[in-house]
């Protein structure tokens, strides 16, 4: 698993300096909006945040941090999903993502047990993926990616239905977002 591409591929999509008046993040260059950045030491003016800090911030808070890198072992596809699903909607949704998808999956804890969806990548939820992995084999890998792809679509339709100023970026989120890795 190749994380600076996975860095870099963020970065080439979502472009330079955005303030859209529908963003609630507000200004954003790179992707990374002004709280995160600001979060992370950055002082200077959001238009010229340097991309090689963006990607330094992308793997330290979205890649590192949330421990999707040990997913990245075991499982590519699944930990490029994580990546992308937590920059764009948080780590913490991602990971609860995944841990849904396992429970869902697990033949009613006959493959391996239930997990509690904490939102966390911790020992439990890498032996779940590990069970769930085993008794599906690879093949399965590409099922719980649909999966947590079928969750981030269903929350970025909830959440254009709820603030329809968010309409304006439905269609590139699920263009960009949801789909064949």
């Amino acid at each position: 698993m190749d994380a600076d591409a996975l860095i870099e591929a963020v970065i080439d999509r979502e472009g330079r300096y955005v303030n859209h008046p529908a963003d609630r993040g507000g200004p954003t260059c790179w992707g990374i909006t002004e709280a995160v950045a600001r979060s992370q030491g950055y002082t200077g003016a959001m238009r010229a945040l340097p991309r090689a800090e963006a990607a330094a911030i992308y793997r330290r808070i979205y890649w590192l941090r949330p421990g999707f890198d040990k997913v990245a072992l075991r499982a590519a596809a699944i930990a490029a999903e994580l990546f992308d699903t937590g920059v764009n909607m948080g780590t913490e949704t991602a990971t609860g993502f995944l841990q849904r998808a396992l429970n869902a999956l697990n033949r009613s804890a006959r493959d391996y047990p239930d997990i509690a969806v904490d939102r966390m990548i911790g020992p439990r939820t890498l032996a779940a993926l590990d069970g769930f992995l085993k008794a599906r084999g690879k093949g399965g890998e590409t099922v719980l990616v649909r999966a947590m792809e079928a969750l981030q679509g269903e929350r970025y339709i909830a959440l254009a239905e709820r603030r329809p100023s968010q309409e304006a970026f439905l269609y590139g989120w699920l263009a960009n977002r949801i789909g064949p890795n």
